[in-house]
């Protein structure tokens, strides 16, 4: 008998102490308490709260059905978030301090009014969105520098290493990816900015550069958390840019930049490919390569070419390695309808139910011109703010990351869902137990539908075109 009180007090205990889900309602599912938030360009709603909170409730009707089932799970999210460019980061320093103190607080934190991004990518020297093409051993006509000993990351303190700490001081836990678009001229068998390949007898040195840029990052108080091989290694018609291909880049990964990162201690992913959906054969290429497939962390990808789907087959080819999508632009001057309705089923929905960790759209800030960007550079690339001195103009892309960045943080992971007809979704639970649903009507016509979860069902709407976001 007294064993038997023991076991009983110990269960009892054991029950007390087991933290509960977030808001569990009654034992049948009903009573559970839900917020939302809804971007709807056909009434103007930008990003804004549902009035009052939403039940969960025991009555079905006809509409379609989204079922959540959180014992199906997948990929853990890193985050959500931008391509700071060196041109984000120049209009970005000329704001007055209290001004830019205040946006990047509502950028980068998910408090209060902010959006929460919790991701960002760099570009390791400049990106056609700089103010002028530079590396870090820029030589004159004829020097070579095959030790690195005149590398150096100084054109990177004026403008994006300070921004970056002011960011880093407002969340700590941002991860950070860097990306080349061009290796020093002098290792390029053009000598040029636009287009050319690195040279095989640097492959050493360029591995040298990298090991060198995550130190001195580091040094600043920077932690590089991946890094790609290089921007868009098929396109060598930007300014700058470097041609790469899949066994170029399988051979540099598996002689010399996976043994330098493996010799300097250096543990920073290392991601291949970083280009279109269309070319899928160029990341099986390169992990096909045993000797450089032991080094690689996984694939990322753009947009601008192929289907998202496409991404399934990389990940059911090489299941251990991760997926990751970095870029895609916004076209000025933007069209808040048809940019959030592509984006987001496409991007946040599509990219992470293909097994992407984050989702990167492309430059957090441009002026009213579109500047700066590179002669022969993106001259319509619409950043998710615009900055004009200190004002501020919100645009597609700050709605569209902020449907995912602010509820759906790092730790995250995707759970199972169906996608009745013209409403596709992805869910998530967050390290906290919170559930996270992410929901896109791509019809003209308001829908209404239904959340089942725990056997139950909240009922929901959307206007034609319109995204919403669901908490509980």
């Amino acid at each position: 008998m007294h064993r038997l009180f023991t076991l009983i007090i110990m269960i009892l205990l054991v029950s007390c102490n087991r933290p509960p889900e977030n808001n569990p309602g009654k034992d049948d599912g009903t009573g559970i308490m839900a917020e939302g938030w809804i971007t709807s360009p056909q009434k103007g709603v930008l990003f804004t709260k549902h009035a009052g909170e939403l039940e969960f409730i025991a009555t079905a009707n006809t509409d379609p059905t989204i079922v959540i089932d959180t014992t199906q799970r997948f990929q853990e999210i890193d985050g959500f978030g931008n391509c700071l460019t060196g041109g984000s980061a120049i209009l970005l320093n000329k704001m007055l301090l209290a001004e830019r103190t205040v946006l990047l607080r509502e950028l980068f934190s998910n408090e209060g009014n902010g959006i929460g991004i919790s991701y960002l990518r760099i570009t390791i020297g400049a990106s056609d969105l700089s103010d002028r093409v530079f590396t870090y051993c820029d030589l004159p006509a004829g020097e070579t520098d095959p030790q690195m000993e005149r590398f150096s990351i100084e054109p990177e303190k004026s403008d994006l290493i300070p921004v970056l700490k002011e960011i880093l001081a407002i969340n700590p836990s941002l991860k950070i990816m860097g990306s080349p678009w061009t290796a020093p001229l002098w290792m390029k068998t053009n000598n040029a900015s636009v287009g050319g390949s690195l040279k095989h007898e640097w492959f050493d040195a360029y591995a040298k550069y990298f090991v060198k840029y995550i130190q001195a990052m580091k040094e600043e108080g920077i932690t590089i958390d991946a890094i790609t091989v290089q921007n868009e290694p098929l396109h060598g018609g930007n300014n700058p840019s470097m041609v790469m291909t899949a066994e170029d880049q399988a051979l540099f990964i598996r002689q010399n930049l996976g043994p330098a990162f493996a010799a300097a201690g250096i543990t920073t992913k290392i991601i291949i490919y970083d280009h279109n959906a269309d070319r899928t054969d160029y990341p099986l290429t390169v992990m096909n390569d045993a000797g450089a497939r032991q080094y690689i962390d996984g694939s990322a990808f753009h947009l601008y070419g192929g289907s998202i789907d496409a991404l399934t087959a990389v990940h059911d080819a090489f299941p251990s390695k991760n997926l990751y999508f970095t870029e895609q632009w916004v076209g000025g001057p933007g069209n808040l309808a048809e940019d959030l309705k592509w984006h987001v089923e496409n991007l946040i929905i599509g990219a992470t139910r293909n097994w992407c960790r984050n989702v990167i759209e492309w430059n957090l800030a441009s002026d009213p011109s579109y500047d700066p960007h590179t002669e022969g550079g993106c001259d319509r690339c619409l950043g998710t703010v615009t900055l004009s001195g200190n004002s501020v103009t919100r645009n597609p892309a700050y709605y569209i990351l902020a449907h995912a960045a602010k509820h759906v943080r790092p730790g995250s992971v995707r759970v199972a869902t169906n996608t009745p007809g013209n409403l596709p979704n992805v869910a998530f639970i967050t390290p906290e137990g919170k559930k996270v649903l992410i929901v896109v009507n791509t019809t003209p016509d308001k829908r209404n539908f239904n959340v089942k979860f725990r056997g139950n069902a909240l009922p929901l709407s959307l206007d034609g075109g319109a995204a919403g976001t669901w908490t509980w």
